[in-house]
């Protein structure tokens, strides 16, 4: 799907407020409502508007805590990597996954009632043999920069 400027503020205000009215979003962006819905519409139906929620920062309601971990599988075949992702996405306490290049297979962001709950966790995937050649686990201490995902600094370049 080709986006212009017209769209690509559209995916900019609703990836910041989901919730904004049709008549604000045509007001912001320039266009008469009709048009500017219609929009919305055609990149709802393209795949590119995923969805909409809320977002909860459940760690502060509930006092948890955040934890990135680094996994690397001891073998990478498809099977392999399918068998892990599977468990990854049945787990509960992973609220993001990553497969990544450049030495790490997975980086995983986790959310636990606390520390032990956490190992627990980790240690229930070891258990499972999933090919878990090792892990890193990295506390986070403090959210230093959490923006709703919007366009790339680059992507007005791009029209």
């Amino acid at each position: 799907m080709k986006l212009d400027r017209y769209d690509l503020a559209i995916l900019r205000i609703l990836a910041r407020d989901g919730r904004i009215t049709k008549s604000r979003l045509a007001e912001e962006v320039n266009l008469s409502v009709s048009p500017a819905w219609e929009r919305v519409k055609k990149l709802e139906e393209s795949g590119l508007v995923e969805g909409y929620r809320a977002e909860i920062d459940w760690t502060t309601a509930f006092k948890g805590s955040r934890i990135v971990v680094e996994v690397t599988l001891s073998r990478h075949t498809a099977q392999d990597m399918r068998r892990f992702e599977e468990r990854v996405n049945a787990a509960s306490e992973v609220v993001q996954c990553y497969a990544t290049g450049g030495g790490v297979d997975y980086v995983l962001h986790v959310v636990s009632r606390d520390i032990d709950h956490y190992q627990r966790f980790i240690d229930s995937l070891l258990v499972e043999e999933l090919g878990i050649e090792r892990y890193f686990t990295y506390i986070v201490t403090k959210v230093v920069k959490k923006v709703a995902e919007g366009p790339p600094y680059w992507a007005e370049e791009a029209l």
